[in-house]
């Protein structure tokens, strides 16, 4: 029976093992099929020359990826800049300030927003967030902006991952050890004074790892960003400009006109680019995150 037990247990283990390993090539795999679409358009243009040209004409074989780069990671920029304070506040609010009753009614309202279909919030981003730019807020700033706009796109982009960051950091922070909260408040400290102190300090890892959570989920959000972001193959210069982020470029071109020279293939460099940025910017945020929490530990 014991050695029937090791056996199992050894089989189990390598089962698991071989599923990870699973679970990693899977990541190498689509990474390679998206390089080997790629090749052709690489061939032809040199990687450097199709990340710094700004001209997007695919009937003249022009393929410029910029305006494309920069608008996915303005769009994403502004709409953290926007999520992660009102995420923020809100997860400590509903942790440690509100009553039963008022958590009871807002944590399923959160996880409701977090359920609803991108394109909804695409469609609520197209009648009352471009509008209020275009009439309201751009006539302070510019002559002239349709609303279609990067801001357009941060904002309703912040909107969509607000009940994400939400629902992360409101389980981050009830995994403190209620006895470090309670020895704080018993020594006299304020309750605003635990949070800055406290679980604030002890989340603040975890607070890293749900942003890049949330900047993940930024940049491959697609059909929203596309209906409020102008679909202009432009370098913006300033929020209110029109943008195109590289999501919206593969949905709205993919399938169309492909039987062109070289065009199939700058889409899937599109895709490659947008993995690895992704892939790129998760490998940072887990460096950064694991000297973070190698110093809170000393």
């Amino acid at each position: 029976m014991k050695q029937f037990r090791i056996i199992i247990n050894k089989f189990v283990r390598q089962t698991m093992l071989g599923i990870a390993v699973l679970s990693l090539l899977l990541l190498v795999v689509i990474g390679l099929t998206l390089l080997v679409k790629a090749l052709p358009v690489i061939k032809e243009h040199s990687l450097w020359a199709l990340l710094t040209d700004s001209s997007w004409k695919p009937f003249k074989g022009d393929f410029g990826f910029l305006p494309f780069v920069l608008s996915t990671l303005h769009v994403s920029i502004i709409a953290i800049i926007i999520a992660l304070p009102v995420s923020l506040l809100t997860a400590i609010y509903l942790n440690t300030f509100a009553s039963k009753t008022i958590r009871h009614f807002f944590e399923p309202a959160i996880d409701l927003l977090s359920g609803i279909p991108p394109v909804i919030y695409g469609v609520w981003g197209t009648l009352t967030i471009v509008p209020f730019i275009a009439d309201t807020l751009a006539p302070h700033f510019v002559d002239y902006s349709s609303g279609y706009s990067v801001l357009a796109g941060g904002i309703t982009l912040s909107v969509m991952i607000i009940p994400l960051l939400i629902s992360v950091l409101i389980e981050l922070f009830r995994s403190v050890p209620d006895e470090i909260i309670h020895a704080s408040l018993s020594l006299g400290a304020t309750k605003w004074q635990t949070v800055k102190k406290v679980i604030l300090r002890k989340s603040f890892p975890g607070i890293i790892a749900a942003v890049v959570l949330a900047v993940s989920r930024a940049f491959g959000e697609t059909i929203a960003v596309l209906m409020v972001c102008g679909n202009m193959a432009i370098i913006p210069k300033s929020i209110f400009d029109a943008c195109y982020p590289l999501p919206a470029l593969i949905a709205n071109n993919y399938g169309e006109m492909l039987s062109m020279p070289n065009y199939e293939s700058a889409l899937m460099l599109g895709a490659l680019l947008l993995f690895m940025i992704i892939v790129f910017f998760n490998g940072i945020s887990r460096l950064t995150l694991y000297h973070i929490e190698k110093r809170f530990q000393m």
